[in-house]
């Protein structure tokens, strides 16, 4: 989209996410920016949408039990962490 006074680039990315839920991801590109700033940008958007995370975990199918697992591990990890800033 150009405006009359200045430019402005609104670029627009869908990306489909667990479940089918469509988001798009929207970076608007200032007048005098340079392109590599607005690509830091995306590159910010799209690693938060979790999409790249989402494709790597449905690579090789995981059972169940062993989702729950390592979710245990992980937890169990954390706690022990916070506990040795405590004291």
């Amino acid at each position: 989209m150009r405006r009359a006074g200045g430019v402005e680039i609104f670029h627009t990315f869908a990306v489909r996410l667990k479940g089918g839920v469509l988001i798009m991801i929207i970076i608007n590109v200032k007048e005098n920016e340079s392109i590599d700033k607005a690509l830091k940008r995306f590159k910010k958007k799209f690693e938060r949408t979790g999409v790249l995370r989402e494709l790597r975990s449905r690579t090789a199918y995981e059972k169940p039990s062993v989702t729950n697992r390592t979710v245990k591990i992980k937890a169990a990890y954390k706690q022990k962490m916070y506990a040795k800033e405590n004291y």
